[in-house]
């Protein structure tokens, strides 16, 4: 059995900074940091709306609200967030470790939500899937 040791404080520190300001600033809901394998702590919570539709997906919501009028109610669905300060540097395998550490389960792609945090405290948010993705509608 493997053991990963504890993050250094400074992921530590990143990783509580991020988790703060997506229940104070962006209303997420049910958030937990969890030690994964890859030895880097994950957020999970729950959006207050969903973040991304599949491409599939947002046509047939598209036809179904042009033929009724009615916009498809889409439920939250748990997201994944990885906190990273902008002078870091990834590699591939390192996002892929990550990925790898994620528990899957359903149909959808697994998929991350890159926190990157800067010097002035600015945190941008980037969707990032595993592997190739078809393309959103415009």
């Amino acid at each position: 059995m493997t053991t990963f040791s504890e993050p250094p404080q400074a992921v530590v520190n990143l990783t509580s900074t991020v988790l703060s300001n997506l229940e104070d600033q962006h209303d997420w809901s049910h958030l937990e940091i969890s030690n994964a394998r890859s030895g880097r702590p994950l957020i999970s919570g729950l959006p207050p709306r969903r973040l991304y539709t599949h491409p599939d997906d947002q046509i047939a919501a598209l036809e179904h609200e042009h033929k009724t009028g009615e916009r498809i109610f889409q439920d939250p669905e748990t997201e994944w967030v990885l906190a990273v300060h902008l002078a870091e540097k990834w590699t591939l395998a390192d996002f892929a470790s990550v990925f790898d550490s994620i528990e899957h389960t359903g149909p959808r792609a697994k998929r991350i939500i890159l926190a990157t945090v800067h010097n002035d405290s600015t945190i941008v948010y980037y969707l990032m899937h595993e592997g190739m993705v078809k393309p959103r509608q415009n």
